[in-house]
């Protein structure tokens, strides 16, 4: 790896770079951006090998660092990984291009005829943590909706990220568009990501993707706007209605499929009806499969059962272990939500209708569900081939951030020498 000396020179030059393929890109047909992403995929996997012996540099690295289970889990690659990212390129290739699409259109009184349409971004900057394939994903998605993208990397993935942007490199160039659309932070340091949170000139938005730390770092320095959310404080709450086989598929699912996604449940709200039956059953099935659990009074009657504390509700684990309460309705239940919760992705599982309703209806989460694993909280099931995260704000990309949230509109205002009186 080569070490730069002069940090900020090396961002100038990459940020100079990418606004100058942004421009070109903005009106670049999507019969090539398709072709690039489809080159792209072919070219990850006929480099598969390469990518994987990448990743293993990477993995003795995450594992001299001391990385959890869940962290070296998010940073391995394998072929059915790597196959998962090819799929993932060609899957964002096929969605219909949303650059130059007319969101509204109508006329005036006095003629004009107005045209609101979507236009890309510019230049996005995309810092993440661990999960090589967001390299794929987020080059993939920028590319679609007409942007350049600067992506930074974790320390962790550096190899494993350096080998799938050569393939991304290597899809451009097969289609006759700007190598440096998708441009790769070539250094560990630190330094960099300072030098992005403040490249207004450049930047057009960031989109962090990591642990809390690193979100919160963007969030508190970043000059340039922000998608992101903080943290996955993921609830499943069980209604007195709930069926028992449901919440036992479901619960177990959220919990243990992949412990270290923003989607994983982290906090069980169990209704009080219940709590006896079908609580104390799924507590029971999550400490069997290896679960901790962390429960308040009303549960720990169970063996195994830790005591929950103040600080495990609103605890994001990405772990195998979890926080469970007993709570008396379905108004506590969204009250916990609404003190504990990050507005990511919160879940009811109910047989009542109108119980399910008012959860979905009251609670203001990016994404609620009923009745449905917490792990679909993710791009790739929304049917967006891909996402660069979750995002939790108030601002126009909400949710899974894919292709179509990673642009903005501008107004086409048509008139035949029309003049205002």
């Amino acid at each position: 790896m080569k070490d730069f000396a002069d940090i900020p020179a090396l961002m100038a030059d990459i940020g100079a770079r990418a606004k100058a393929a942004s421009a070109k890109l903005a009106f670049a047909s999507a019969e090539r951006k398709h072709a690039a992403l489809i080159s792209a995929a072919e070219h990850v996997w006929a480099s598969r090998d390469a990518i994987i012996a990448a990743n293993a540099l990477d993995m003795e690295f995450g594992q001299n660092k001391g990385l959890s289970a869940a962290m070296m889990d998010r940073l391995r690659l394998d072929e059915e990984r790597v196959q998962s990212i090819v799929d993932g390129l060609r899957a964002v290739a096929e969605q219909a291009d949303p650059v130059g699409e007319v969101l509204a259109e109508w006329t005036q009184p006095s003629g004009l005829n107005i045209q609101r349409v979507r236009t890309p971004l510019g230049v996005i900057g995309v810092i993440y943590e661990s999960r090589p394939n967001v390299t794929a994903d987020a080059g993939a998605l920028c590319l679609k909706a007409g942007n350049a993208v600067i992506l930074r990397g974790g320390s962790e993935s550096f190899h494993s990220s350096t080998a799938i942007h050569a393939a991304l490199i290597k899809g451009l160039t097969d289609a006759n568009l700007p190598e440096d659309a998708i441009q790769l932070v070539p250094t560990r340091d630190r330094a960099a990501v300072s030098e992005m949170l403040t490249m207004t000139g450049v930047i057009d938005v960031i989109v962090p993707r990591g642990g809390k730390g690193l979100v919160g770092l963007v969030q508190r320095e970043a000059r340039v706007p922000v998608f992101a959310h903080l943290e996955g404080i993921v609830h499943v709450y069980i209604d007195k209605e709930a069926d028992p086989e449901t919440v036992l598929k479901v619960v177990l699912n959220a919990k243990t499929r992949r412990t270290g996604i923003c989607g994983a449940a982290e906090c069980l709200l169990i209704h009080k009806d219940v709590a006896d039956t079908v609580g104390r059953g799924v507590v029971g099935a999550l400490m069997d499969a290896g679960v901790t659990v962390h429960a308040d009074a009303g549960l720990q009657s169970l063996d195994g059962v830790l005591a929950a504390t103040d600080q495990d509700w609103g605890k994001e684990y990405l772990d195998m272990e979890i926080a469970a309460r007993i709570v008396p309705d379905l108004d506590s239940a969204m009250d916990h939500i609404r003190t504990y919760g990050s507005n990511h992705t919160d879940c009811i599982l109910t047989e009542d209708d109108v119980a399910a309703n008012r959860f979905l209806t009251e609670l203001d989460s990016a994404i609620l569900m009923h009745n449905a694993s917490t792990q679909f909280a993710d791009g790739g099931e929304f049917g967006m081939g891909a996402e660069i995260g979750i995002a939790t704000g108030k601002m126009h990309a909400r949710g899974p951030v894919g292709a179509a949230q990673l642009t903005s509109f501008k107004y086409l205002v048509r008139g035949q020498g029309t003049v205002r009186a």
